[in-house]
């Protein structure tokens, strides 16, 4: 059952970006009508895709959340990097048209117009995305969301969209009409490599990557502190939306009997649990003469 914290704070962050994109794309549009940039205009695409991937992030997220079922006995957090890909594709697809428009237009460059209405309205812009990407990262740091941290990614590209053309339209009043042209092919080229990233990580994820090694150091350190646990071998974890999947074996005396290996094993499940309350553990248990005979003969664990 997913813990209500987690699904408050994933459920805010794609909301408050849906509404975020939403009025990002009212106020670009407006400043591409009036100063006729097509680095404007690029941001402007950017934030039509923003409200395309935020919207599927909520949908996203609320099916991810849904408890294990008979067909989904696993949960269905494999949605979360499904939804990654799935904006690397909304990503690619902006960086492709952003590198068209910027050729066009380095290629026949036009002077500007109400470029001081433009700078205004991307200054508005940065702020607004980087007070959410603020929360991004802050509900990112809380629950580890797949979903949420790829559109924090996204949305860190946005502020540093908007910076570049404060910049270009800094650089057309000063009589550098070209600057416009060639900024929106930088950020398109940035554009398309985060699409890359995005999509690598979100595939690994699919490919059930393991949880990184510091995680997997603390289940080490949590499940040897437990008396009675002689050793760990065989480790292997996963990810899937919020639930890290952690099984492994635990090396025991050989003489405890049934009831207290069992009673062991429990401890070590319940300390990972309280470190990790989202986490499905599951443990075999090894007589430790038998996994010494393993190693002799040769057995690598």
């Amino acid at each position: 059952m997913a813990d209500n914290n987690y699904v408050k704070l994933v459920h805010s962050a794609s909301l408050m970006a849906t509404l975020v994109a939403l009025l990002l794309l009212i106020i670009k549009s407006a400043a591409y009508w009036l100063t006729g940039a097509v680095s404007i205009l690029a941001s402007q695409v950017d934030s039509l895709m923003d409200i395309g991937m935020s919207l599927v992030n909520v949908f996203a997220v609320r099916y991810a959340l849904r408890p294990p079922d008979n067909e989904h006995r696993f949960g269905h957090g494999k949605v979360e990097p499904i939804a990654g890909l799935v904006q690397a594709g909304f990503i690619g697809g902006t960086g492709i048209i952003l590198f068209y428009t910027g050729v066009g237009s380095l290629w026949s460059p036009k002077p500007l117009t109400s470029t001081s209405v433009g700078i205004i309205v991307m200054i508005i812009s940065t702020v607004a995305t980087a007070l959410l990407v603020g929360y991004q990262m802050y509900v990112v740091k809380k629950t580890n969301n797949q979903v949420i941290h790829a559109d924090s990614l996204h949305y860190c590209i946005d502020i540093l969209m908007n910076l570049a053309v404060i910049v270009a339209l800094v650089l057309d009043r000063w009589g550098w009409s070209w600057a416009d042209g060639a900024f929106t092919i930088a950020i398109a080229a940035y554009v398309l490599h985060s699409a890359w990233r995005i999509g690598f990580d979100a595939f690994q994820h699919l490919l059930d990557r393991e949880l990184d090694d510091s995680t997997k150091a603390a289940i080490r350190e949590i499940a040897l502190g437990v008396d009675g646990v002689a050793g760990l071998h065989d480790m292997r974890t996963r990810q899937a939306g919020q639930i890290k999947f952690i099984q492994f074996h635990i090396e025991l005396a050989d003489d405890l009997s049934l009831i207290n290996a069992h009673s062991i094993s429990m401890q070590v499940e319940h300390k990972l649990q309280a470190r990790w309350p989202e986490a499905d553990v599951i443990i075999h248990l090894d007589p430790l003469s038998i996994v010494e005979q393993e190693v002799k003969s040769g057995y690598h664990f």
